[in-house]
């Protein structure tokens, strides 16, 4: 799949998302659930969907909220609901949706005050906060967004009182009783309107932007950034953390402005990504190219997606970090510069993240503890300190405070770009330089990630993989080392294949939303390497997926 033409140029008015119709279609479209595609399906960020698709309307969101407050029925969770909404234009109708069902459920909401937007950061962080120390009166939260995703989506998460990510047995309780709700017409989905949801006595006003402003000093060393007087420059993307951005100049004394204040469903500010599409992805260079430009304005510019669950940063060393680089250095500073967490903290990594991190956790002397993809993998290693950082390669991470207490159990942008202010204030090095001193040290790796295409039957063949299956003994000249189908950090399945040598691995992982599939592949002996490896990869993947189509055409004769 290529690099679009209009990939890093700015996006025409033509080709903007129709808001009205878009809207519109919530309300009109109906769902069929006799169609995959239009069912509801939560992959590894809830469930997302277009309206112009039929895969994200009213009838969806109904559905699966009726379903989380049965799950909460279920579950004994009786506390608050912190409910966080995004700029995305879909996200205001689903809010809608939510608080008719919510409130008619009686359910306690924590709906943001002044109307302000919520970081998904910034729901984790209220649950967590509520939750302290209390063994009943659990407080939960929705998150509603899509994340980077283009204009068009939208997007819904249930976080459980753990404050992060649901886990599958949640998500998939959730998925299929709102699904059972779809098929019968929404009959015993319970609903008042949303005049009088807003004026409940069960719905609340909460401060999310002060709550999580004000604590940002136990988690990363704000007084330091504001001594250095480094200048800062962020972009917010339209987010949902618009606001807080000149809130934590103010409440820090920091010298940081943000460059772009604009609140526009459309998005029409953004250079376009890699397809040609609008995405608010802040570690895509083409998606960045307005950012990218600030390189030489500030000592650092960062940027966060549209819930600030992700960064991106860009130094005047090195321009636009990739997410790997970025996060083995972030793990190099924090496990060096935080006296006070456990020495027993581990460094938290998905299976198909940088080998560098691997190399710089041993450098440090920590446990590595490596999981499938997706951050719920995190959350409990996050809640009990027996992790002090969990990131994954798509620009995902959270940490906990500087004393090792629980910070957020969700992806955190806010303190992840923070942080590459406070380690270029306390080093005098910025996030690049440190890097490549790491590189100097333990080696230099290039990565990439490729998507080839796959039925929907090699699809689920891939992700019931043995290790057994791949009888290959080399890869790019190299002897295997390794081959995994399960993580080693928690014996999870992978749902797909990784397989190591000493200077490269490749991992193959089908997508949970489109006919392919994506291969991560990685060298510390150069570009050359990595291609052999990535031609070895989709070779390796056709012939074990060949063998299984083969085995189940024999098995239905």
């Amino acid at each position: 799949m290529g690099v679009s033409p209009l990939a890093g140029k700015p996006a025409q008015t033509s080709t903007l998302v129709d808001v009205a119709k878009l809207v519109a279609a919530y309300y009109t479209r109906l769902p069929d659930p006799a169609v995959p595609e239009q069912r509801v399906a939560f992959g590894t960020s809830g469930h997302r969907g277009s309206s112009l698709r039929a895969s994200f309307n009213e009838r969806h969101i109904l559905a699966i909220t009726e379903a989380i407050c049965l799950y909460r029925e279920q579950q004994k969770i009786d506390g608050p609901l912190f409910l966080g909404v995004d700029t995305h234009a879909l996200s205001q109708p689903a809010f809608g949706s939510a608080m008719e069902v919510l409130a008619a459920h009686n359910v306690g909401v924590m709906v943001a005050d002044r109307d302000e937007y919520v970081p998904t950061p910034a729901v984790s962080h209220a649950i967590l906060m509520h939750n302290r120390g209390s063994t009943s009166g659990l407080a939960d939260g929705i998150l509603i967004t899509p994340s980077h995703n283009p204009p068009h989506d939208g997007g819904f998460k249930y976080n459980p009182p753990s404050g992060g990510p649901a886990e599958t047995s949640t998500t998939s309780w959730i998925q299929a009783k709102a699904n059972e709700h779809l098929e019968s017409g929404l009959q015993h989905v319970k609903r008042t309107t949303l005049e009088k949801a807003l004026c409940a006595s069960s719905t609340h006003r909460y401060d999310y932007l002060n709550s999580y402003v004000d604590d940002l000093g136990d988690v990363i060393d704000m007084n330091a950034i504001h001594e250095s007087k480094i200048s800062l420059g962020v972009d917010p993307l339209g987010g949902a953390g618009v606001h807080y951005w000149s809130a934590i100049a103010e409440r820090y004394r920091l010298n940081l402005k943000a460059v772009n204040e604009v609140v526009d469903p459309t998005f029409s500010f953004m250079t376009l990504d890699w397809d040609g599409q609008i995405r608010m992805d802040p570690s895509s260079p083409y998606a960045m190219q307005r950012l990218i430009a600030l390189k030489d304005q500030f000592d650092i510019a960062f940027a966060c997606d549209t819930d600030h669950d992700r960064h991106g940063v860009v130094t005047k060393s090195a321009g636009l970090l990739p997410p790997n680089n970025y996060l083995s250095a972030a793990i190099y500073y924090l496990f060096g510069n935080r006296p006070h967490w456990r020495q027993q903290a581990a460094v938290g990594k998905t299976v198909v993240s940088s080998q560098m991190i691997d190399r710089v956790t041993a450098k440090l002397g920590r446990r590595l503890y490596e999981v499938p993809v997706g951050f719920k993998w995190f959350v409990d290693g996050l809640l009990d300190g027996s992790l002090g950082f969990g990131g994954e390669e798509s620009a995902g991470a959270s940490f906990v405070r500087r004393d090792g207490g629980v910070w957020a159990t969700d992806k955190d942008g806010i303190i992840a770009a923070l942080l590459a202010a406070e380690m270029t204030a306390r080093t005098g090095r910025d996030p690049g330089e440190i890097y490549r001193q790491l590189t100097s040290d333990l080696g230099e790796p290039v990565y990439e990630r490729i998507d080839a295409a796959a039925t929907p039957e090699q699809k689920k063949a891939l992700t019931k993989l043995s290790a057994e299956r791949v009888t290959f003994s080399h890869l790019a000249g190299e002897k295997i080392q390794t081959i995994l189908t399960h993580a080693p950090g928690n014996g999870a399945a992978i749902g797909g294949l990784k397989v190591i040598a000493e200077n490269g691995w490749f991992a193959a992982r089908p997508s949970g939303t489109e006919n392919i599939y994506k291969i991560y592949a990685e060298s510390f002996r150069g570009p050359d390497h990595l291609q052999l490896i990535v031609e070895e990869a989709q070779s390796m993947v056709r012939h074990v997926m060949a063998d299984l189509s083969g085995e189940a055409v024999r098995k239905r004769r």
